[in-house]
């Protein structure tokens, strides 16, 4: 019997008779469990079906999220430093105060995703679109934005500092000067 744990309690929020820790977590996304505040540290979901999760506060830190579907779901505080969140779609999912730092987001589509005050700092989003998204007070300290999409992003009091834009799209990007 497996199960997912509460990371600041260590009371169980689902369990089940599953072949892997990975099969785990989909099997109760696709059931609806709420799993915000789990711990999921350095597991593999690649190319896992997560539409729609909610794992608001959880920490994924190390996950292997390649590949994964996490369209639409509801991560806010959610903790993946040196996740691989590499080719995820990441379509209008909520990231809001998410640590990201280290992470691997390289043609990651974050279309419409909420990033709003979120740390991003040092992770790589090379070729990753983030076309209309909301990075509003996000920290993008030597980020590594280089062949993003950022057409229509709202980067207001976003922190750009070290950042490598090399051939990103920043057209109608709210929140940096285009003047110089």
């Amino acid at each position: 019997m497996l199960e997912i744990s509460n990371r600041f309690t260590d009371r169980i929020i689902f369990q089940g008779a599953a072949a892997s820790l990975a099969a785990l977590v989909e099997e109760a996304v696709l059931l609806g469990v709420d799993l915000s505040e789990s711990k999921l540290v350095g597991i593999s979901l690649a190319r896992a079906k997560l539409t729609g999760a909610r794992l608001a506060l959880a920490d994924l830190s190390g996950t292997n999220l390649a590949g994964a579907d996490l369209s639409e779901a509801w991560l806010p505080g959610v903790v993946l430093v040196s996740a691989d969140l590499f080719g995820a779609c990441l379509r209008k999912v909520n990231l809001s105060g998410a640590n990201l730092s280290d992470s691997n987001l390289s043609r990651a589509d974050l279309a419409w995703a909420r990033l709003s005050m979120a740390n991003l700092s040092e992770a790589n989003l090379t070729n990753a679109s983030l076309f209309g998204a909301n990075l509003t007070g996000a920290n993008l300290f030597e980020t590594i934005l280089e062949g993003v999409n950022l057409t229509g992003a709202n980067l207001d009091g976003a922190s750009l500092v070290g950042a490598r834009l090399s051939g990103a799209n920043l057209r109608w990007v709210q929140g940096i000067d285009h003047d110089g």
